[in-house]
């Protein structure tokens, strides 16, 4: 009964192996180490290195370590090298995708967990919004994350695959117990940046559009902790094992910060002070998305635990100190 994460050394996925493990799960991952790193990888946990694009590669995954379950992470995220380039994000989060579900399909598997993403709405007409509203993206990252969600649907529709699709919000914070958090130097998180900037990693943080119509003129995002996050996929986990049907659901807090709002908590939480500039607008950027997550506290009982920005500031900080704690050994 394995259990298959693809991207399981990233951000997320990283998480998520470290949840399985305390479960005592068997589980192996497939990454291709992009943005993975070694120490998301936990002890007695077998990495394979390699594209989830590889058909071969992943039916022989399947078949061979008995996988019953696939908890899908592998994406390129939003990064500024790529803005210029559309097509890769469909390579990356639509064909290689597609690769995975034929295999998935022609291997029998029945579980199948999506890391969606709340960039499918665009610039939504209604905050908080629900599961039910216009699919708008305005980016190629939430359009190749969409044709996704479409194929793992279509594909559910003719077989006995059922799936949770998580479309989440925008995520932060590390393990409560630092045991990991977002390690890549290409990131483009908000709250990871600005505490990077009060440790001088970087010279100055940027704020991209200061006229936008919001109550101070920046955008404004619902922020979830990671760990509340790899709840909701637990739950989603143990909801399709016990049969549980299909769902597409939001996960996030139902509330939003603005950007200033998060350098002011970060500097506050801190206790630092670093330079802010102030950029124009970013191509695709919304106002504002935050979630109407009524329904997957209805459908999986999901409760979460780290609703609080400062919590989820402290906790992204005390990793980016084990991290420079890392780098000096």
């Amino acid at each position: 009964m394995t259990i298959l994460i693809t991207g399981g050394a990233g951000y997320i996925g990283g998480h998520m192996a470290l949840r399985l493990a305390d479960r005592g799960e068997e589980f192996v991952i497939v990454d291709d180490m992009t943005n993975g790193v070694p120490w998301a990888v936990p002890k007695n946990a077998e990495l394979i290195v390699g594209s989830i694009g590889d058909y071969e590669l992943m039916a022989k995954v399947i078949r061979d370590k008995n996988v019953k379950t696939i908890l899908h992470f592998a994406a390129t995220l939003i990064t500024p090298d790529l803005y210029q380039n559309p097509l890769e994000y469909y390579r990356i989060n639509s064909s290689n995708a597609r690769a995975l579900l034929q295999a998935a399909s022609d291997c029998g598997i029945k579980n199948f967990v999506y890391s969606a993403t709340s960039a499918v709405y665009g610039n939504p007409k209604l905050n908080p919004v629900s599961e039910t509203a216009e699919l708008l993206p305005t980016t190629p990252y939430g359009k190749s994350k969409l044709v996704t969600e479409y194929m793992l649907a279509d594909l559910a529709a003719v077989s006995d695959m059922r799936y949770v699709a998580l479309r989440y919000f925008n995520v932060a914070g590390a393990d409560p117990e630092a045991r990991y958090g977002q390690s890549t130097t290409k990131t483009t998180l908000l709250v990871q940046i600005a505490v990077q900037a009060a440790l001088g990693i970087r010279p100055v943080l940027n704020i991209f559009g200061t006229d936008y119509d919001t109550f101070d003129g920046t955008c404004v995002r619902d922020y979830i902790h990671v760990t509340d996050l790899i709840d909701a996929h637990e739950l989603a986990l143990d909801h399709l094992r016990a049969d549980g049907e299909s769902a597409t659901l939001n996960v996030g807090y139902g509330h939003g910060y603005s950007v200033r709002q998060i350098i002011d908590t970060v500097k506050r939480v801190t206790r630092t002070d670093f330079p802010v500039s102030e950029a124009p607008r970013r191509d695709g950027d919304p106002v504002e998305v935050v979630a109407d997550a009524a329904e997957i506290r209805t459908r999986l009982g999901w409760e979460p635990r780290f609703d609080s920005i400062e919590q989820i500031v402290q906790h992204a900080w005390k990793w980016e100190l084990e991290l420079e704690r890392r780098r000096s050994i």
